[in-house]
């Protein structure tokens, strides 16, 4: 499976333990969430934009999207932690391209990639930043109200 199915299925996941009172979200939750999703969208912006670049520069833009999860892995416990933790694993193989020519020598297993998995990857950035961004601003008042008053 690529980059962009094995994200959708972790936000299919993330949005079904949402739904489901599972995961509760937690201010801190939102908090990383909406800084991770700045950063995400910061790292990698639209199709159009991105498909305009040299493949260094999409490659670079992919790279610190994927420090960008990183950095906000290292700030969160529990189930965001887990969802950021699977979602960097999926991004793994960015860091296995390469854009700039080999030029006679080795190159530590990396390899060029297609422009199709250039794309993928930046739409299951794309996607990743939607579902943080919704997980920052999730209405939380329904869940307020369900529960009993405890005073």
């Amino acid at each position: 499976m690529d980059i962009r199915g094995v994200i959708e299925e972790l936000v299919e996941e993330a949005e079904r333990q949402i739904r489901d009172r599972r995961w509760v979200l937690t201010p801190a939750d939102r908090t990383v969430a909406a800084k991770a999703a700045a950063d995400l969208h910061a790292a990698v912006g639209t199709p159009e934009s991105q498909q305009t670049l040299p493949e260094v520069d999409r490659l670079e833009h992919l790279r610190e999207a994927l420090a960008a999860v990183a950095i906000a892995l290292a700030h969160v416990h529990g189930r965001l932690a887990w969802f950021l933790g699977a979602a960097a694993t999926a991004l793994m193989p960015v860091l296995h391209w390469r854009a700039l020519p080999a030029e006679h020598g080795p190159t530590f297993g990396a390899v060029p990639p297609t422009l199709q998995q250039y794309t993928d990857a930046e739409d299951a950035i794309r996607r990743l930043h939607s579902t943080l961004a919704g997980i920052a601003t999730a209405d939380t008042s329904r869940e307020r109200h369900d529960r009993p008053d405890k005073t």
